[in-house]
């Protein structure tokens, strides 16, 4: 068997038989990943009525739904992705790879002049269960969200970005160190515990 089938083959075995998966589904969110933003955002209160948030990789839409929750009717979540996703009430889409200059001119056109107070990333490539394949592309993906950031946050903006640990992660810490007040490194609980999926919060944007 291949490092790409049984790769695949124990993480449906693990997606089947998961707590949070079945708590995701009796309660209409749309993935598991929704209880890793739940819990940061508890903890460091990221996203409140009247923000505005912009969610890179949104599909298949869990943490869209909960920023439009916390966000509330005076704010706004806009969101992207090169998979298309079921439409949501209030949410404004792109799809598309924003790193094609299309698609990302189309996303900072609906970033509001002052800025966003909030970037998502829970950007991940398609695995291919080959950890020197899957590292430097995950790796490019979270410093394209950090590039991101610097460019459409207020000042005093917030980044929250998938990471996993590997070759350039401690290069990527440094950068968000120089460009934000505070990083933190975050390992929600519903991240499963054999992955090195770690999330870098970065409060207050300084360099712009």
């Amino acid at each position: 068997m291949s490092a790409r089938s049984k790769s695949s083959s124990r993480w449906l075995q693990e997606h089947f038989s998961d707590a949070f998966v079945k708590q995701a589904k009796s309660k209409g969110w749309r993935s598991r990943a929704v209880f890793k933003l739940e819990e940061i955002d508890k903890r460091e209160k990221l996203l409140r009525p009247g923000r505005v948030c912009l969610d890179l990789g949104a599909a298949p839409g869990a943490w869209s739904q909960y920023a439009l929750r916390q966000v509330g009717r005076t704010g706004r979540v806009i969101a992207t992705d090169i998979l298309a996703m079921p439409p949501l009430a209030g949410l404004e889409f792109v799809r598309g790879d924003f790193r094609e200059p299309e698609v990302f001119t189309a996303v900072l056109a609906l970033c509001p002049e002052r800025g966003v107070d909030v970037l998502l990333s829970d950007m991940a490539p398609n695995l291919s269960g080959v950890d020197a394949i899957d590292a430097p592309r995950s790796m490019h993906l979270a410093e394209l969200a950090l590039e991101l950031a610097a460019r459409v946050l207020k000042r005093d903006g917030t980044a929250l970005i998938k990471v996993f640990q590997g070759a350039g992660f401690e290069a990527l810490v440094r950068a968000a160190r120089v460009q934000f007040e505070t990083v933190k490194l975050l390992k929600p609980q519903a991240s499963r515990a054999r992955s090195s999926e770690l999330y870098l919060l970065a409060k207050a944007l300084v360099m712009v």
